[in-house]
């Protein structure tokens, strides 16, 4: 009797446990509903960093991050102006995307192992691959960065950078005095203002933050580049639908790049005959249904911010203030490593 009591006492347990756990999944695919309930998309953006995501004195926001929130907004609303942006600092957006602060967290951040696993991300894609690099004023007479030793250097807290720092200078058995503050704009100021020897951050960051320096020629950014920072959207694990309309977003702009659609001639290209164009704009196939969108959804997005090379091009490449080479985000069969899944 007492075993029978027990088996059916465990077998109550494990049923109780299954129903927690349907619950358990149908809340965490519950954000793109959320998102359509609500008639926004809540993106957390940075605080502030020129070609990636930036607000003018209007509070208007620009940049390559913003660029792919807009696409998001376009896919789900037809409207890439349905979103809002929440600026977040370093040490502050794990925790603002985990709380459910922001739907998806698009602000320079490195994909790792540990963010990937123990923090419980999920990491959509890489939307700028990237390298941290080391910027010092030129009357320093330093060329290289291993002239450093003995330098003090200004790192954010929070980031693999400074993380990354302390592996280059212990590898090269070098010395070094970190001077770290809490956001990138305070460690920038503090670098301009001479409290540091130079100032350490992904490249891209180095030729946004030299625009901003008092006096932008009196400062070189140093040729080696001492880590891999692949950078780009993130979200909460556990909701496989709402990542896999991250990912396909961000797809879709390489794709439509690489088939040579763009946002001046999307419509036309709804009539071509190319089956690869088809199934990206929805003439053939299920393929937006499939993620909770709409057929027309890769439209939508072209429409609203264009292919990854215009985003690219207008905010951070030739067509910007910084006139960063595509170098490794150039196209997979132009030299670079962007390549996307074919959409079938």
């Amino acid at each position: 009797m007492t075993s029978r009591l027990a088996t059916l006492a465990l077998g109550l347990a494990v049923g109780l446990a299954g129903v927690g756990l349907g619950a358990a999944d149908a809340s965490a695919q519950a954000t793109l509903n959320n998102i359509k309930q609500k008639g926004f998309l809540q993106c957390g953006s940075n605080t502030g960093l020129a070609g990636f995501g930036v607000p003018d004195a209007q509070g208007n926001w620009s940049g390559l991050d913003v660029d792919y929130c807009r696409a998001l907004a376009a896919a789900i609303f037809n409207d890439p102006t349905k979103v809002r942006f929440t600026p977040l600092a370093a040490k502050d957006r794990f925790t603002a995307l985990q709380s459910g602060e922001v739907d998806v967290l698009i602000r320079n951040t490195t994909w790792t192992m540990s963010r990937d696993t123990a923090l419980g991300l999920t990491f959509a894609g890489v939307n700028y691959y990237d390298g941290q690099g080391f910027m010092v004023r030129k009357k320093l007479g330093v060329a290289s960065a291993k002239e450093l030793n003995g330098a003090s250097i200004c790192t954010q807290q929070g980031t693999t950078t400074e993380l990354n720092l302390a592996d280059y200078f212990r590898a090269n058995n070098m010395k070094y005095e970190v001077v770290a503050f809490a956001t990138s704009d305070e460690t920038f100021k503090a670098y301009d203002t001479g409290r540091c020897d130079a100032f350490t951050t992904d490249a891209s960051g180095l030729y946004a933050e030299r625009l901003r320096a008092s006096a932008p020629d009196d400062h070189i950014v140093l040729p080696e580049i001492i880590s891999k920072e692949p950078l780009g959207p993130a979200v909460r694990k556990g909701d496989a639908q709402w990542a896999d309309v991250v990912k396909w977003t961000h797809n879709a702009l390489l794709a439509a790049e690489e088939l040579g659609v763009t946002k001046a001639n999307v419509d036309q290209m709804t009539k071509s005959d190319n089956p690869e164009i088809k199934r990206l704009l929805g003439t053939e196939g299920s393929f937006g249904e499939s993620v909770g969108l709409t057929k027309d959804w890769a439209v939508r997005i072209i429409k609203g911010v264009g292919n990854y090379g215009e985003i690219f091009d207008r905010n951070v490449g030739e067509g910007s203030r910084l006139k960063i080479k595509r170098g490794l985000n150039a196209l997979w069969n132009k030299g670079g490593l962007q390549f996307a899944p074919p959409i079938r």
